[in-house]
């Protein structure tokens, strides 16, 4: 295979670190741009990879690459000043994953002028990070068809301009800083904004809501659901559906994003490669109508505000609130309008008068009403919550109920929740799924 028809990845490779949680042991294994060099390898695809990198890792990496049957190895440039390692404290995703890059104030990187030929390469997905990226202008070949994952390290669109022109397409995320500070309220601001270095497509991934992509030259668009299973690991999976979807992207704009949403879903799943490779070759053997024709879960990010969420759980000041402050922040992460009657009505003591709990019953109660679903956490098996658990299931409005005690495994619970675990992903993904056929109209 000619090194023109290859895809080429371009970025840094760094040491993923997650920490041990409860249940789980830590994990150690090659990231940054290695992530996406599995999704090729698992469909088989032609490409090669000019990495940044310390010099520790270069041998490591070239001989992992090998094996993932990357045609070439370029060391396109050295990581200084830090070891490339990055810390991650939530694997699954649940909220904030929490990345942090070791001694990222002391890093820098400088390309190796020697090893920087990538003229003979007419495709490319740029993945930026801590380089100078209009560097790479110059020693890319200038009718390169060019791909970035503007996701992250992106600190002012602009730096883009040189590209202009050649870009095949421009990948961001929800979780992306770009994304927050420019569309979080109207997608319609992001396409605008890109819309100046000429793309050919925008593809917007959105986490366990799906994705959407929009094809600037015909200004069509689809959505594309997202599969919700178990996570394993939820790092490098937006890796993954980029580099699958660039290579792919030249056949068919929609089709591609189907096959790269799949081969994304399998390696949250497993991190194991193998397993990875063979769910992914077992789920592409559909076609992209019978993957549309099997859904999913469509749940936008700017589409999640319009169905509030009602927090029953003893959400008060006086109690442990880790749990309380998990759901919280995971609710908050994934753009959900989450109401929180303790805090909008008060928090009533002992002593309250009667005539007080009467007005604060009734409105903690239209709030309960005004909301699609109720998400309960009895902690404690707390008497109140319990109660508006019961009201939620007596109005057949729909009832996540994360007990990660378990201290509520009772018949009447179980049963009357729509989902109920003792696992925030499984009542997140079950949240996801719930909103999702509301929105559809098939609660």
């Amino acid at each position: 295979m000619s090194e023109n028809s290859a895809l080429l990845l371009i970025g840094e490779i760094y040491i993923d670190f997650t920490l041990p949680t409860t249940g789980t042991s830590s994990k150690l294994r090659l990231g940054g741009i290695i992530h996406a060099a599995r999704g090729l390898w698992a469909i088989n695809a032609s490409y090669a990879v000019a990495a940044i990198c310390p010099r520790y890792l270069v041998d490591q990496a070239r001989h992992f690459l090998q094996e993932l049957q990357c045609s070439n190895f370029i060391w396109l440039g050295e990581v200084k000043g830090a070891p490339n390692v990055m810390v991650i404290r939530d694997p699954l995703e649940i909220g904030d994953q929490n990345y942090e890059d070791l001694l990222l104030e002391e890093k820098y990187c400088e390309i190796n002028d020697g090893e920087a030929n990538l003229e003979n390469y007419s495709s490319c997905l740029i993945f930026p990070g801590k380089y100078n990226i209009g560097d790479l202008k110059n020693i890319l070949a200038d009718k390169a068809q060019i791909s970035i994952d503007i996701a992250y390290d992106i600190p002012d669109i602009d730096i883009l301009s040189p590209f202009s022109g050649q870009i095949s397409a421009l990948i961001t995320s929800t979780s992306s800083r770009f994304f927050l500070e420019k569309a979080s309220d109207d997608i319609s601001a992001l396409l605008n904004c890109l819309r100046h270095l000429s793309p050919d497509v925008v593809l917007l991934k959105e986490n366990r809501g799906g994705s959407r992509v929009f094809d600037l030259r015909t200004d069509q668009g689809d959505e594309v659901p997202a599969l919700l299973g178990q996570t394993t690991n939820s790092v490098g999976v937006g890796d993954v559906y980029s580099a699958v979807f660039t290579y792919l992207i030249s056949t068919d704009v929609f089709g591609a994003a189907w096959k790269a949403a799949r081969a994304a879903t399998c390696y949250a799943q497993t991190t194991y490669p193998d397993d990875f490779r063979r769910d992914v070759q077992r789920s592409l053997a559909l076609t992209v109508e019978q993957m549309r024709d099997l859904g999913g879960t469509n749940l936008s990010w700017h589409v999640r505000r319009l169905f509030p969420i009602y927090f029953a759980a003893p959400d008060f000041s006086y109690i442990d609130r880790t749990y309380i402050e998990e759901v919280i922040n995971a609710l908050n992460y994934h753009n959900f309008l989450l109401r929180r009657p303790i805090q909008e009505n008060g928090e009533l003591n002992p002593n309250s008068a009667e005539h007080h709990m009467h007005k604060i019953y009734a409105e903690d109660l239209n709030i309960l009403s005004q909301c699609a679903v109720v998400f309960a956490l009895p902690l404690g098996r707390d008497p109140g919550t319990l109660i508006e658990m019961g009201v939620a299931i007596a109005n057949k409005k729909p009832l996540v109920t994360y007990d990660p005690l378990q201290e509520n495994a009772n018949t009447m619970v179980i049963v009357g929740s729509t989902v109920y675990s003792s696992n925030l992903d499984i009542c997140l993904n079950g949240l996801f799924d719930v909103l999702s056929k509301l929105q559809a109209g098939n609660p």
